[in-house]
């Protein structure tokens, strides 16, 4: 049997040569066409790759610079990982460790304290450490001793300076860093009852009502009080605002009609404590006028943020302490010490805290012109309340007036 030979067909040399010769223009075409393409592609590729280069050089640079400044001073020599950044004042066991966290403080209650107000002082000291507060108490007249017999003084911080007021301590010993740890921080005088005041309930009510600043309102019955709006209002659990005829209505925008508190009780969140303990001068040791601007560090809006807690209210009792004479003493001439104050020029020896009081006053002027002046010189400051300051900048009284 015989297989199948196929027979190849004959191929044209000149068709081979003629496809060759075909494809041959097509080929040098698209080479061409690669070519003069790649002249234009190959350098603006390399000029934005060189771009690519610089940028990523100029973020990293940036990033690490960021990374910097973003540390804290000082700590640049260190290892981020090893810099602590902020403090608490909880006080701690010469060996061992605390058993739990579980009831640390997160709150800090402060107090200016002289051994005549023991009495009141005791009170108010045990209801915030039963409240799970961190107490500090600032010794105005030097005496810490007399303190040992309260079972409590083992629990609290004491810091002494003689005449020195709660401002001056705040200044030193409450900066921001070292109070970072509390959400809320209260700066009270000595001289309040503290009879009806929860501070765990008082705490639950600043947070649900997002007061970033505030202070329990006064007992009208009871207390001796200087600023209407910090008087109760029965039936109401906050109020931001205070109504008087021909001073403070329903569009008044300013201290003291909204966004402001009295500085005998203030409490401030976290936030406005880092703002508020900035503008406190250092050598401005009694903070008149600072109650004034207390709304630009209140996190937003003054009107909002800043107000009175009628459903925890504290009494007011008005004792002078601080450089002052005895209180029965200091009552009986009340009505002749306050026409004296009106008059800035009388001077009188025997009372200390007329000086108190006029140096209160010059320390006033001096920050009012401080501000006046930072405001001026800072170009990139702009005042979101000026407009409202000036359709009721509220005067300024020497002498504080009972309504």
């Amino acid at each position: 049997m015989k297989l199948f030979n196929p027979v190849p067909f004959p191929v044209d040399p000149k068709g081979r040569r003629s496809c060759f010769c075909s494809f041959l223009p097509a080929a040098s075409l698209i080479f061409l066409v690669f070519f003069i393409g790649s002249a234009f592609i190959v350098p603006d590729y390399k000029e934005k790759l060189s771009r690519w280069r610089i940028v990523d050089s100029f973020q990293n640079l940036k990033f690490v610079t960021c990374k910097n400044q973003c540390r804290p001073p000082g700590s640049e020599a260190l290892p981020e990982g090893i810099v602590s950044r902020t403090s608490n004042l909880q006080m701690r066991p010469l060996w061992g460790f605390p058993k739990s966290n579980k009831n640390s403080s997160s709150n800090l209650f402060t107090l200016a304290v002289g051994i005549k107000q023991r009495d009141i002082v005791d009170e108010m000291v045990k209801k915030f450490l039963s409240s799970n507060f961190t107490v500090m108490l600032f010794h105005y007249d030097g005496v810490v001793d007399e303190w040992k017999d309260y079972k409590w003084n083992d629990h609290v911080i004491h810091v002494s300076a003689r005449n020195q007021t709660k401002w001056w301590f705040a200044k030193r010993f409450l900066h921001p860093d070292i109070v970072a740890e509390y959400n809320y921080i209260f700066l009270w005088d000595e001289d309040l009852g503290v009879e009806n005041f929860d501070p765990e309930k008082y705490v639950s009510i600043v947070k649900s009502k997002g007061l970033e600043i505030s202070q329990p309102a006064l007992d009208t019955s009871k207390s001796e009080i200087h600023r209407q709006i910090t008087a109760r209002v029965r039936k109401s659990i906050v109020h931001r605002r205070t109504f008087k005829p021909g001073i403070c209505d329903g569009n008044s925008t300013a201290p003291p009609c909204t966004g402001w508190v009295e500085m005998m009780a203030p409490v401030f969140s976290r936030a406005a404590w880092r703002c508020v303990w900035y503008m406190i001068q250092n050598d401005l040791i009694h903070a008149w006028g600072l109650d004034h601007q207390l709304g630009y560090c209140a996190q937003g809006d003054r009107i909002n943020n800043i107000g009175v807690v009628d459903a925890e209210y504290i009494v007011h009792y008005g004792h002078p302490t601080l450089g002052g004479t005895d209180e029965n003493k200091e009552s009986s001439h009340s009505n002749k010490s306050d026409r004296r104050l009106e008059d800035p020029s009388h001077s009188n020896k025997k009372d200390p805290r007329l000086k108190v009081r006029r140096q209160s006053f010059v320390e006033f002027k001096i920050f009012q012109k401080r501000w006046q002046k930072a405001e001026k010189e800072d170009k990139c400051w702009r005042d979101p309340y000026k407009q409202a300051e000036k359709q009721s900048l509220p005067s300024f009284h020497l002498t504080p007036r009972v309504v």
